[in-house]
């Protein structure tokens, strides 16, 4: 991934990072951020975590980490939630939103009930999908982006078998 030298792509990274890893100080984040190619100065990222209305909140495990707040209604400032919980959030997405799948080439097309589109495709571009170049929303239609040139028909199919999983019961 590239990102260009601008404070809006800075910012985005900041936000991804923050929504997908545990970030429990300023010097992790400009570690995480020269990893992606991004030097920033200690008072770049402070002005960048005023700026995003970053805090810190308690973890589980108990630590302190940064979080920005949450799309959408709920502003809630929360913590990375990693893969498998994000995962899961997408997974009870889907079931609720998506009727139906399809890929071509590197393509997919998913439909949703009318207005859901952009919804869908933010917890899709949230859940961290490695295999995705990214995302294009409509009203009723999402457009995925697949790295591989073959691979559309592979990850329609595992959208839609997350789609028609059973959730899990709390234990």
């Amino acid at each position: 991934m590239t990102v260009p030298p601008t404070k809006a792509a800075r910012q985005q990274l900041i936000v991804e990072l923050l929504g997908h890893q545990l970030v429990r100080s300023q010097g992790d984040l400009a570690e995480l951020l020269e990893s992606h190619g991004v030097n920033a100065t200690p008072s770049t990222i402070s002005r960048d975590l005023v700026e995003l209305d970053a805090v810190r909140v308690r973890h589980p495990d108990g630590g302190l980490v940064y979080a920005v707040p949450a799309e959408g209604g709920d502003r809630t400032p929360r913590p990375g939630t990693g893969s498998a919980s994000g995962h899961a959030r997408l997974a009870k997405i889907l079931r609720e939103l998506m009727v139906t799948a399809e890929g071509s080439a590197n393509l997919v097309v998913l439909r949703t009930p009318p207005g859901a589109a952009q919804y869908l495709a933010s917890a899709i571009d949230h859940a961290s999908q490695h295999d995705l170049l990214g995302t294009i929303a409509g009203d009723d239609t999402v457009m995925l982006i697949c790295r591989d040139p073959d691979g559309g028909e592979a990850v329609a199919e595992r959208f839609a078998a997350l789609a028609a999983a059973t959730p899990k019961e709390p234990t």
